[in-house]
C-alpha cells in the first residue's frame, strides 16, 4: 500500500474515535485566522522538507492536518478570488491578469463576464457572509482584487484593513522605487478605505502583523464577537528583502548551490514520508547552468540572493510566531481555526528580461552583492533557486504544472480536526466552504443582497478532515487550470498538461502516482486517457466561463 494512503487511513481512523470528545468541547463559533504567504515553494518549509528556518510554521503543522495536495491557480489574484468566492476565478472576475498594466487581455476577453479584473458583484464574498453572521473581520497585507469604489476591502466585507491594492511592492519604505515592476504604478496603501503612507520603519511582514494584533485587540475591547482575520502577507513576493538580523543567519548557507539543495530537500521530503522512496530530484529547466560551471561571481550572487530569500521566509515565519504567541496570552489560540496556504508557486520566472526591467532594475536599485537583500535593493530568485524551492514538482509561478499549482497548506483546528497527513486532492475553492461550515454559516445560494450570484463550486472540507466522510471530492473528480493560455485538467492520479513545444501547443499526459515531477509525457502511448482527460478540459472550459486562445499572452513562452 501507498504509505501517504496508510498514513492518511491511520490519521482518518484515529480522528473518527477521538470526535465524539472533540465535539464536546466545541462550546462556540471558532475565530478564523486565514494565513495566505506570496509566491512561498511547496517545500520552503521546514516541515515540507525545506532547510529554511521556519520553526513556528512547523510547530503548526504539527498540530495540524497537513494538506499535501490543495490546488491553487498559477498566480496570484486568480488564487484570492477562489478564497473570497469559493468558485471558479474565471467567474469571479479574475479569468486573466487584467489589473496588471501590461496587455494581458487578448481581445476576445476584453469586456467580458469573468474578466473584469476585480472581485466581481456576482459573488457572495467571504468576509461579507461572516459579517453577515456577526464576526467581526479584519484583513492586513494584499488584496490584489480591485482598487476602484465599490472593489476595496472595506466594501467587500471587511470591518479593519490595512491592504496593499496591488500586486506586490517593495517590503521596506525605501528610497528606490517601491513599485515591482517598470511599466507599474507606485503601490496604494490603504486603511479603512482612506489612503496611508507607510511609517519610515515599515518592514512588510512586521507591520501587517502589528496591525492585525490591534485590530484583534481594539475588537475584543468592543465585543466577545468572534473574529475572521485574512492575514495576506506579501512575503516571500519579489524584491528579496529582509531584516539584516534575518540576512547575517543565512550568510554561507547556499554556497554549495542549487543542485545539492534540490537533493538535500528531496532526501528529506522522503524522510517525513511526503514522497515515496523512488522519486527523483526534478532537474532544472533547461539552459539553467550546472553550479559547477558557473564563475565564482556567478555563484556569489546566486547563493546571495537565495539566501536573501530564505531570510525573508525565516523574517515571515517570525511574525507568524508572535501572531500565534499574542492569540495564545488573550486566551484566542485555542478556539481559532488556523488555514494556511501559499497563493500560487515560487518566482522562477526571469524578472529582468520582462517589461523593460533589464534596463529598468539597474538604473533604479542597488545591486551590489552585499546590498542584496536590504532596502533599494532589488532581486528574484530565477530559475534554479524557483525549482529548488517547487521540489518535488515542474516549474513554478505562472505554470499549470505542478509547480505552479501545488501549495503548501494545512488547517488546525484542534476541536474537530487531529494532526497528521493528507494527500487527498482539494483546491483553495473548498477553503471558503470549509470555514463557512466551521462557523455554522449557510452560503446563500443563487440570491445574495437582491442580486443573483453564483453558488460555490468548493465543498467542505470538514466532514472528510472528521473523519465522517470518505474524501472531500470523488476520486475521479476532475481539477481544472487555465491562465494565460497555460491549461492542465488532473483526474485522479492523471493529468494533462498544456505544453509550448518549439513553440507549438502540445498537451501531455502525466501519471502523478508513479511520477509526481511531471517527466515522462505518456499521451502517445496512452491516448485513450488523453482523450478522456480532453473532454474533461472541454467541460472544464464550458461550465467556467473560460475563454482562451490557447497562447500564453504573458510570459517568456518556453520551448522544453
Amino acid at each position: 500500500m501507498n504509505p501517504l494512503i496508510r498514513k492518511h487511513r491511520l490519521a482518518t481512523l484515529s480522528l473518527a474515535l477521538m470526535t465524539p470528545w472533540c465535539a464536546a468541547q466545541a462550546t462556540s463559533q471558532p475565530n478564523v485566522l486565514l494565513i495566505v504567504a506570496d509566491d512561498l515553494g511547496y517545500s520552503d518549509i521546514g516541515a515540507f522538507g525545506g532547510e529554511i528556518d521556519t520553526p513556528n510554521l512547523d510547530r503548526l503543522i504539527k498540530d495540524s492536518r497537513q494538506l499535501q495536495s490543495l490546488y491553487v491557480a498559477p498566480t496570484c489574484s486568480p488564487t484570492r478570488s477562489m478564497l473570497m468566492s469559493g468558485t471558479d476565478h474565471h467567474l469571479a472576475g479574475v479569468g486573466n491578469m487584467a489589473e496588471m498594466n501590461t496587455p494581458h487581455l487578448t481581445p476576445e476577453q476584453q469586456d467580458r463576464p469573468g474578466y473584469e479584473g476585480y472581485l466581481n458583484q456576482r459573488i457572495a464574498a467571504l468576509p461579507q457572509l461572516m459579517k453577515d453572521a456577526g464576526y467581526n473581520t479584519y484583513t492586513v497585507g494584499k488584496w490584489h482584487l480591485g482598487g476602484a469604489d465599490g472593489q476595496r476591502p472595506a466594501q467587500r466585507g471587511f470591518e479593519q484593513s490595512y491592504s496593499l491594492m496591488g500586486g506586490g511592492a517593495a517590503h521596506f519604505n525605501q528610497s528606490a522605487p517601491m513599485q515591482i515592476a517598470s511599466s507599474a504604478p507606485p503601490p496604494t496603501y490603504r486603511e479603512n478605505d482612506a489612503k496611508v503612507s507607510l511609517p519610515a520603519n515599515f518592514y512588510s511582514s512586521r507591520d501587517y502583523t502589528a496591525k492585525l494584533i490591534d485590530y484583534i485587540d481594539a475588537g475584543r475591547k468592543q465585543d466577545d464577537k468572534p473574529f475572521f482575520a485574512y492575514a495576506a502577507y506579501t512575503a516571500a513576493h519579489l524584491p528579496l528583502q529582509a531584516p539584516d538580523e534575518f540576512l547575517k543567519k543565512y550568510k554561507g548557507r547556499y554556497d554549495e548551490g542549487y543542485d545539492v539543495a534540490a537533493e538535500r530537500r528531496i532526501e528529506k521530503m522522503k524522510k517525513l514520508g511526503l514522497v515515496d522512496a523512488g522519486v527523483p530530484v526534478t532537474p532544472m529547466p533547461a539552459g539553467v547552468k550546472p553550479w559547477a560551471s558557473l564563475s565564482a561571481r556567478e555563484k556569489a550572487v546566486s547563493a546571495r540572493t537565495m539566501e536573501a530569500y530564505a531570510a525573508m521566509v525565516d523574517a515571515f515565519d517570525h511574525e507568524i510566531g508572535n501572531l500565534v504567541a499574542h492569540l495564545k496570552a488573550k486566551g484566542l489560540y485555542d478556539n481559532t481555526l488556523i488555514v494556511f496556504l501559499s497563493d500560487n508557486g515560487p518566482e522562477g520566472n526571469a524578472w529582468d528580461k520582462d517589461e523593460s526591467n533589464d534596463k529598468w532594475i539597474p538604473a533604479h536599485f542597488d545591486l551590489a552583492l552585499d546590498n542584496i537583500g536590504r532596502p533599494n535593493s532589488f532581486a528574484f530568485q530565477g530559475e534554479a533557486w524557483g525549482q529548488v524551492s517547487a521540489q518535488p514538482f515542474r516549474f513554478f509561478k505562472a505554470y499549470t504544472h505542478e509547480g505552479g499549482i501545488r501549495s503548501a497548506a494545512f488547517i488546525r483546528y484542534p476541536q474537530r480536526v487531529s494532526p497528521g497527513q493528507s494527500d487527498a486532492v482539494v483546491t483553495a475553492m473548498d477553503i471558503m466552504p470549509t470555514i463557512l461550515d466551521a462557523a455554522g454559516i449557510k452560503h446563500p445560494g443563487i440570491e445574495y443582497q437582491g442580486k443573483t450570484v453564483q453558488p460555490m463550486k468548493g465543498m467542505s472540507m470538514l466532514p472528510f478532515l472528521e473523519g465522517k466522510a470518505r474524501a472531500v471530492h470523488n476520486p475521479d473528480y476532475p481539477v481544472g487550470f487555465e491562465l494565460m493560455g497555460r491549461n492542465a485538467v488532473r483526474k485522479g492520479n492523471w493529468k494533462i498538461v498544456y505544453d509550448y513545444q518549439g513553440g507549438q501547443g502540445v498537451w501531455s499526459l502525466y501519471d502523478l502516482a508513479k511520477d509526481p515531477g511531471e517527466l515522462h509525457d505518456l499521451a502517445a502511448s496512452n491516448r485513450q486517457k488523453l482523450d478522456e482527460l480532453l473532454i474533461e478540459w472541454t467541460q472544464y472550459v464550458q461550465q467556467n466561463n473560460v475563454i482562451s486562445t490557447g497562447r500564453d499572452t504573458t510570459y517568456p513562452r518556453r520551448d522544453y
